[in-house]
């Protein structure tokens, strides 16, 4: 009975993890989408809005730091300081592909409809195994060649839709192509990255964001947000700031709730959940935001989804195989 109560507990931990990455997630692409394009809050300063992000997920880091050595039974946080020029060094070349990821990201919700969010940012996978190869050196099989070829078509349909229903932005567009590059690169860097910060995730995002703080400055200069806040009539305006707060929250809950979803189920059963959270995603927008998409449009999303997935568990299995036959070799 306690056996039962006990594997009870774990599914249901599980299903709350999962539900809770979805909800997070979900909320902070709807969040950023209002900051970044609404009538209502109609601020034309899209890196200004990346940055307070990350000015409060550091924030956050150095709270849950204080937290750490005052209750350390309860908060944990791992030690070290980004103002170490062997740190500095090492970590800001990385610091530079965070920061395109995440500029690319929300200036590609700024352009494009959330329902069209996805196929926008969908070539992650292809840029996965273009730079796995030219960098890594890591040869990929067939299957997953077919995979990516796939969801190049996929990624091509779901434009031509939207250049036909008249919503397609070329710039939007761009700027999903180039945060699926970023965030390629940046997965592949990170792996060369970690051993800086002794295998800390947490360490190697807050460092990102302290970075990102300093490094977004010129940016919003050059592009001539500054001059666009010091005009904006709502910076005295309590929705305005609590939809602010809320998107940086958003920000660094998703980090969390997706190392935590990796953590109690599996790499694999995350791009699953990722993928459908995706699904989910795009049907909410189009029933949030009203929109009617034909039958052409919804068969891009499905081909991507699908290919997803399928690469997805194309690199378990061959995960798996390789770590079956290294347990065999050490046998010997």
């Amino acid at each position: 009975m306690d056996q039962r109560k006990t594997t009870s507990y774990k599914y249901l931990y599980i299903a709350f993890v999962v539900m809770l990455y979805w909800i997070i997630s979900i909320s902070m692409v709807f969040v950023n989408k209002v900051l970044l394009s609404s009538d209502k809050i109609h601020l034309n300063a899209p890196l200004f809005i990346t940055w307070f992000q990350c000015v409060t997920s550091v924030i956050i880091c150095l709270s849950l730091k204080v937290f750490s050595n005052i209750f350390p039974q309860y908060v944990s946080f791992p030690e070290g300081t980004p103002f170490s020029f062997n740190v500095i060094g090492k970590v800001l070349p990385l610091s530079v592909l965070f920061i395109g990821m995440i500029a690319s990201n929300n200036l590609c919700l700024k352009y494009v409809g959330v329902a069209f969010y996805f196929i926008g940012r969908s070539l992650t996978t292809v840029f996965n195994v273009i730079f796995s190869y030219t960098i890594l050196r890591e040869k990929s099989s067939l299957r997953i060649i077919i995979c990516c070829l796939v969801i190049i078509f996929g990624f091509w349909l779901g434009v031509d839709q939207e250049n036909i229903a008249g919503s397609f932005s070329v710039l939007g567009t761009l700027y999903g192509v180039l945060g699926s590059l970023t965030l390629s690169l940046y997965s592949i860097y990170t792996k060369k990255v970690l051993p800086v910060v002794n295998q800390e995730i947490w360490l190697l995002s807050y460092y990102n964001n302290v970075y990102s703080i300093v490094l977004f400055l010129p940016l919003m200069f050059f592009s001539g947000e500054f001059h666009v806040l010091n005009s904006y009539n709502k910076l005295q305006d309590y929705d305005f700031w609590c939809a602010m707060l809320i998107g940086g929250i958003c920000g660094f809950a998703i980090g969390y709730v997706t190392t935590l979803q990796i953590k109690v189920t599996s790499p694999l059963t995350h791009n699953i959940s990722g993928t459908a959270k995706a699904c989910v995603q795009t049907i909410l927008a189009t029933y949030w935001y009203n929109e009617t998409k034909p039958f052409l449009w919804w068969l891009s999303n499905i081909i991507v989804l699908g290919a997803s997935a399928m690469y997805a568990k194309i690199k378990q299995l061959n995960m798996k195989n390789v770590h079956n036959k290294a347990g065999s070799y050490n046998k010997i």
